[in-house]
């Protein structure tokens, strides 16, 4: 039993043959194009009118940057 067997899924697979064990797949029907309907007009929007240029920002003044001090290693820590 098995490939050569008519009776079986795998026999009828090996053969290339249908039945009750092993059905054909239904053809679903084919759907009927019909063309999309013409999309609605898009109405134009006025178009804006450039914002006036806001005077600049004083930036504040910048501090200077103090270095980092290291942590000294404990007296007794020889590493």
């Amino acid at each position: 039993m098995g490939k050569g067997d008519k009776k079986t899924k795998r026999g009828k697979i090996v053969i290339g043959s249908y039945g009750v064990r092993r059905a054909r797949r239904k053809q679903r029907a084919l759907a009927v194009a019909t063309p999309a309907p013409p999309p609605p007009p898009v109405e134009e929007k006025p178009k804006k009118t450039a914002k006036k240029a806001e005077p600049p920002v004083a930036e504040a003044e910048a501090k200077p940057k103090t270095p980092r001090s290291r942590k000294k290693a404990a007296e007794g820590d020889a590493g």
